[in-house]
């Protein structure tokens, strides 16, 4: 008989699924503590992202509402522009 006779060999487990079950941007939980009001993000008065103007840029021009877009805006702002503009468009 051989050392190798008697390894254990693990089983195989499906990382996937408990992956996606538990990832809270498929699933958000919104009564979780960590979604927070733009207004009350430490960052919020920090100038908006590069990701943040982009879209909101693709937005306001999908929702013909170009004054919606103001490169001077600051995190917090952005972020409700967007929600407004996606919940218009019924996103």
């Amino acid at each position: 008989m051989s050392s190798h006779d008697n390894v254990t060999r693990p089983t195989s487990v499906n990382h996937k699924a408990s992956a996606e079950a538990a990832n809270p941007k498929t699933h958000p939980d919104l009564s979780d503590n960590q979604i927070k009001d733009p207004d009350e993000w430490v960052s919020g008065d920090e100038p908006m992202t590069g990701a943040q103007a982009s879209y909101l840029k693709t937005l306001s021009e999908q929702a013909h509402d170009p004054r919606a877009f103001d490169p001077d805006l600051d995190k917090a702002e952005a972020s409700k522009r967007i929600d407004r503009l996606k919940q218009k468009q019924g996103r």
